[in-house]
Parts: structure tokens; sequence; C-alpha cells
């Protein structure tokens, strides 16, 4: 475990590393010894410095929600960031690849909260009672760790590596098979990747209940407006400028980001 002083200075690095665009050594190597409670620490510390400075949460995502990635990382469960009101996209205004370090793109099945959630006890049953609807959304992650050469602490500490999100119109969740979404990522006409929604955790609303419960005992809540990216059908997709991506999801919709 790390001293108060030293998630200071973790927090400090990753900062300075996003806004200059220039990824740092992991933190694991940094500073020995540190754990994923330091690492939600660190996440907290930055959160709170940009909320400061007049950021809004808009919503959180979580992370490591197939068992595939779990076993990367040697965790037995997700991890979880936030979304800031300066991370929403838009599907018709091109991103500049160049604000990012290693950027990346996922394909999920956002929640958009109709009412707040439970925190302790949270169960899918809750989730789905309080879901206004789901969407075709994509996740642009980056690392602000150099090569994306991550432990669970690293990325845990670095927002979970989130950068940005963009969202659809969606449907009414109880009008889908939430389990059973074929998703699609293509680049223009090309194919990149395929997945369907029970990648998540085996149902996507499973991973928003486990996110309710885990961010709770932070004392941080669910609320009526929030997004919810609950992790991705498909691996990531590295970006590059001139590209255009675009999340196909049967019957719910598709969604596109582009690239300058």
């Amino acid at each position: 475990m790390l001293t108060d002083r030293q998630r200071l200075e973790a927090a400090e690095l990753l900062r300075s590393a996003e806004h200059a665009v220039t990824p740092i050594d992991p933190l694991t190597e940094s500073f020995p010894g540190i754990d994923t409670e330091d690492a939600y620490e660190i996440q907290l510390l930055n959160i709170r410095h940009r909320l400061a400075a007049g950021a809004e949460v808009r919503g959180h995502k979580v992370g490591l929600s197939s068992p595939v990635m779990q076993r990367m990382m040697g965790v037995d469960e997700p991890d979880y960031g936030h979304l800031l009101h300066d991370m929403e996209l838009r599907p018709d205004v091109p991103v500049v690849a160049a604000r990012f370090c290693r950027p990346r793109v996922e394909v999920e099945v956002g929640f958009v909260l109709g009412a707040d959630l439970p925190g302790e006890g949270c169960t899918p049953e809750d989730v789905l009672a309080a879901t206004e609807r789901v969407v075709p959304a994509l996740e642009l992650i980056d690392s602000r760790i150099r090569d994306w050469r991550i432990t669970i602490a690293d990325t845990i500490a670095d927002n979970a590596s989130s950068a940005g999100y963009v969202i659809g119109e969606g449907r009414d969740p109880r009008e889908l098979d939430l389990t059973a979404i074929d998703a699609r990522l293509t680049r223009g006409d090309e194919l990149l990747a395929e997945g369907r929604s029970d990648a998540v955790l085996g149902d996507p609303v499973r991973s928003v209940a486990w996110l309710a419960r885990t961010v709770a005992r932070f004392g941080v809540p669910l609320r009526k407006g929030h997004v919810v990216l609950p992790g991705s059908c498909t691996r990531a997709v590295d970006v590059a400028a001139g590209a255009t991506f675009t999340a196909g999801f049967d019957g719910l919709g598709s969604v596109s980001l582009s690239f300058i």
C-alpha cells in the first residue's frame, strides 16, 4: 500500500501524461507495492481534481468484464472508471486522434438510467427497473501508460483507461433479449470485429448491478440520467486519423465515430 504522498504523486503523473499526450512508465514499476485500493484512490484524486475545475459526472464505465480479460489481468472481477461531461463525443463531430496517446475503440451496449440505482444489494432486476433505455455505444479508450503495458492497478488508477464515449438513440430494455444482441465493429465497409452482448459477464445487466454495488463502497451513487457502459462485446481496435468506426447491433441500431 502507498502513502498519501505517493498517491498524490501518481495522480499528478497521470494528469501530466494526459495533458501533454506523453505516456509514462507503468505505475507498478514506479511505485512498487501499489494495490487496487491505492489505484482507486488515485483515480478518485484525479476525478475530484477535474470536478473542482468544473467537470460533471455523467456516468461510469466497467472494464475487464469478460473472463478472457480477467484472466489476462489476473483478477476475478471487473474494474470501473468515471464518465465526465467533457468525455461526451458526437457522431457528427470528428475527434482529433492526436489528442490521445494510443486510442482504441470498443463496442458496448450502453445503459441510460431513468431512476437512481440502489447501491449495496443492487440486483439485475433493480437495473432493469431503473433503465430508461439501452443504447448502441462506442467507448474511446486510451492509456496514459506507455505502450499499454498495464496491470490491473495501472488501468484502475488511469480511470479504467477511459477517454470518451458516444451513444445512439436505443430502445426500451424490456423489448430486447439483452443476452443475445449480436454486435459488429466496422471501419467503412470493413468488418473489424464481431461479438455478442453476453460476452459481458454473461449478461450486461449483471455488470451494471456489480458496478452499483461496488461504487457504493466508495460513496459513489449511480443517478437518474447517468450513462453506464458495462463492458465491450468485441475486442478493442486501434484508432487512426481518417477512419470512421461504426458499432452496429441487431435490433438496437448503430452509432459511429470519426477521427481526423
